[in-house]
């Protein structure tokens, strides 16, 4: 594998890593939506569990997060330190 098609599969991985954190906003969003609407309804189950899902979706969101900081900075180190700049040019 070339260092461009390198760096095209970090920017698909960085996508992803996007989605994914999308997603687990999603799901944080959803989980505090049926806490809402448990609000009326006083279901003692769904109050204790949610919490349990929402701390650990949280969690997850932190990592993931964290994950597509820390491979930004590495995809942007092997972009630099490789000079990719000066291989795209003859591709445009």
């Amino acid at each position: 594998m070339d260092k461009l098609e390198k760096l095209e599969m970090m920017d698909k991985i960085l996508r992803e890593l996007e989605d994914l954190r999308n997603s687990q906003t999603s799901v944080m969003k959803k989980v505090s939506k049926i806490e809402a609407d448990n609000i009326n309804l006083g279901v003692e189950i769904l109050e204790k569990k949610l919490v349990d899902i929402f701390v650990a979706v949280d969690s997850n969101l932190t990592l993931v997060s964290s994950l597509e900081e820390e491979f930004q900075a590495y995809r942007d180190k092997f972009y630099t330190d490789n000079n990719i700049a000066a291989l795209q040019e003859p591709r445009e």
